[in-house]
């Protein structure tokens, strides 16, 4: 019929366009109804050559021996109900063969599994030897479904030709859509993977950053490709404590990022260069940037910004030397991303006592040479803030939990008895962690600084979705009340009678008199616990206010109230309306 298209369905779409992307085109099809959105796409687009095999199990072998004869992955399509099972025999001589068979099996929906209804198979787990991943292309009903929908399929499709090739399985969830006058299928993230064996893309043109995640400490081997990198293509190395990068073009950016009423112009970025793993400061989220090219030596897709391109499956060395070239210095934009950073920093009026102004007290005076371990998440976030040049930063950021803070940082002083280790942690991550001060190991190395205000306090502060229930969430979101109620005595019984020195402070003149004794270089000859008591959690929140509007912008502030404004008298007509006024400014 010549009034047939693409199906409407758009999960569909995205597995048949990112076929096409990857010069996918040979498709075995075996009769049925559940997969017709996808057959009756492919079957009117000449770009695919499309076969017909009513025995999945022959459809199956057909497909290996194209696969092998051709050199290219082959699709394999089939309805519900028992067929698909029919295609174990011959996805599993193409595991051991790493022949590239794309199985892509129709379902009705997870939802309907169990429930005694026809042609409903199970196809969450596959033998392990019938596929090197299984992956579900869900049904699409927003943004965030499509891009996870595209993620997948690109996995899965890059998976099949990975480490020597192999099959692949793509669950395609439909509803039976009857339209097909989709003449155009709309465009999909795309993502390539490169060895080093590939001849490597070309760096697109444009201002070109490098952020690193949560990371091992760069050696000097390292560290010099990625300053030769920078200084070749004028980029910058946006970096957290966790980063554990101190190399040249290094941009601490929490604090610029972190504004709530300016627009951090220098975060525009045309490529993103991603390594490491999990970041320990969500601001990175604002970084907004044209396409991210990841280099890992995993290889996996690993899509934290949303604009994932590539994936450079190599080492960090080997990306940053290829893409280097000797005799150049440009530091124009670190410069000016620099220039920002102390503009910012110079408004800085005078905090309450709060986790925020003790972690600018900390980082001030940190012996240099130390490591230092920050809890999740409100003396991680505040200490972001602040650049600490001479000192190792750690965070349990890789899953993220408050449990096992102090006991990490114990373990990795047992490592090295005459560096220091010292930690910042709330008051729910030290009584949660604190049976640890009891080992029997713990050195004279060891140092905490404990800040107690009776709660999980990152529950408190305005940005968080807890906040929205006010006194009510400090019950159980924030827990509040716990473990003596700030009793000025606890931690100093507990603290002194396992043989640390105990000190304490509730004013920031105390805290003061401490800091010296606590961050000197010296050691002494037992462990400290220093408790600093936060009366009024309010004081928190206003340092979090002070510290996010330090550089203002008029129109940026004037968004934020109309918006505010809006939302809460107008409703959504309110803040359309104020959309439309303010792209006229």
């Amino acid at each position: 019929m010549d009034n047939l298209f693409y199906t409407d369905e758009r999960n569909t779409q995205i597995v048949i366009s990112l076929l096409k992307a990857n010069n996918i085109r040979y498709v075995v099809t075996s009769p049925g109804t559940t997969h017709m959105c996808f057959v009756g796409s492919v079957q009117h687009d000449p770009f695919f050559k499309v076969f017909s095999c009513v025995d999945e199990r022959s459809a199956a072998y057909i497909a290996c021996g194209m696969a092998e004869e051709s050199g290219e992955p082959v699709v394999i399509t089939c309805t519900g109900a028992t067929a698909s099972r029919n295609y174990y025999s011959a996805l599993t001589e193409a595991y051991y063969r790493k022949l590239p068979i794309i199985a892509i099996t129709a379902h009705q929906g997870t939802d309907r599994l169990g429930h005694l209804l026809e042609q409903n198979i199970d196809r969450r787990r596959m033998p392990y030897d019938t596929a090197k991943l299984s992956v579900e292309a869900v049904y699409v009903k927003d943004k965030r479904d499509e891009h996870y929908c595209a993620i997948e399929v690109n996995k899965a499709l890059l998976e099949c030709k990975r480490h020597g090739g192999g099959p692949v399985h793509i669950n395609l969830f439909t509803r039976y859509s009857r339209n097909f006058t989709v003449r155009e299928l709309p465009p999909v993230q795309t993502i390539r993977r490169y060895t080093a064996f590939d001849t490597l893309p070309e760096l697109p043109a444009g201002k070109i950053a490098v952020f690193v995640g949560s990371h091992r400490p760069f050696n000097e081997k390292e560290t010099q490709a990625i300053e030769r990198f920078c200084a070749t293509h004028d980029a910058v190395v946006f970096c957290d404590h966790t980063s554990g990068y101190n190399g040249a073009y290094k941009v601490q950016f929490a604090l610029c990022l972190g504004q709530q009423f300016a627009e951090f112009d220098l975060a525009n970025i045309d490529l993103l260069i991603h390594i490491g793993e999990v970041s320990g400061d969500a601001t990175s989220r604002k970084l907004n940037c044209g396409e991210v090219w990841r280099v890992s030596e995993d290889g996996e897709i690993r899509d934290a910004f949303g604009k994932l391109a590539k994936v450079f499956e190599m080492s960090e060395h080997y990306f940053f030397k290829h893409y280097s070239k000797p005799g150049t210095d440009n530091h124009s934009y670190y410069d000016a991303c620099i220039s920002q950073y102390k503009n910012i920093i110079s408004a800085l009026p005078e905090l309450p006592l709060s986790t925020i102004w003790i972690a600018g007290q900390v980082s001030e005076s940190l012996p240099k040479g130390c490591n230092f371990h920050m809890g999740i998440w409100s003396a991680l976030r505040a200490m972001n803030y602040f650049n600490v040049p001479d000192a190792k930063g750690n965070c349990n950021v890789g899953g993220f939990g408050i449990d096992g803070c102090l006991s990490t940082m114990v373990g990795a002083s047992l490592c090295n008895p005459d560096r220091l280790y010292i930690a910042m942690v709330g008051d729910l991550a030290f009584f949660y962690d604190m049976n640890v001060l009891g080992n029997k190991h713990v050195g004279n190395n060891v140092r905490i600084i404990l800040v107690n205000n009776g709660q999980g306090n990152e529950m408190r502060y305005s940005f968080s979705p807890a906040a929205s229930l006010g006194e009510d969430g400090k019950l159980f979101m924030a827990a509040a009340g716990h473990f003596g109620k700030q009793s000025k005595s606890l931690v100093r019984h507990y603290a002194e009678d396992l043989g640390y020195e105990y000190l304490s402070a509730s004013t920031k003149e105390e805290f003061l008199i401490h800091r010296e004794h606590v961050l000197s270089e010296k050691h002494f000859d037992r462990p400290i616990v220093l408790e600093v008591f936060i009366a009024d959690e309010k004081d928190e929140e206003e340092a979090y206010q002070l510290i996010a509007s330090l550089d203002k912008d008029k129109t940026t502030v004037l968004k934020k109230n109309l918006k505010s404004a809006a939302k809460s008298v107008v409703g959504q007509k309110g803040i359309n309306a104020i959309k439309t006024i303010l792209k006229k400014q």
